[in-house]
C-alpha cells in the first residue's frame, strides 16, 4: 500500500484495477482490430480477382470474335485483293503521265 491519503482505499482501489483492466485488455484489442482489418483487406484483394477474371474474360471473348469475324471475312479479302491487283494493270501508263506532267513544270 502507498501512503495514506484522504480517499478512501477503496475508491483508489477501484481506480487501480481499472485502470490494470484496460491495460491487460489492450493487446487483445489491438489484435481484434488487426484481425478485423486483414479480414476487409482479403475480402478486398478477392473481390479484385473476380473483377480482373471477368475482364479477363470479355477481352477473350472479343479477341475470339474477332478472329472468327476475320476467318470468315478471308473470302471477301481474297476478292477484294485479286480485284486490286487485276486493277493495277495501267501503272506503268500512269507513271509516264505523271513523268511527262513533272516534265512540263521543269519548262
Amino acid at each position: 500500500m502507498s501512503f495514506p491519503t484522504s480517499v478512501n482505499d477503496q475508491i483508489t482501489d477501484a481506480v487501480t484495477q481499472s485502470n490494470v483492466k484496460v491495460l491487460g485488455e489492450s493487446p487483445a484489442m489491438a489484435m481484434g482490430s488487426i484481425y478485423q482489418t486483414m479480414a476487409h483487406s482479403t475480402g478486398i484483394l478477392f473481390q479484385n480477382a473476380v473483377s480482373s477474371q471477368q475482364q479477363q474474360n470479355t477481352l477473350s471473348q472479343a479477341a475470339a470474335n474477332m478472329g472468327l469475324m476475320q476467318i470468315y471475312s478471308m473470302n471477301t479479302m481474297a476478292a477484294a485483293a485479286g480485284t486490286e491487283k487485276v486493277s493495277q494493270g495501267g501503272i506503268a501508263d500512269n507513271l509516264t503521265s505523271l513523268l511527262t506532267v513533272l516534265q512540263s513544270f521543269r519548262r
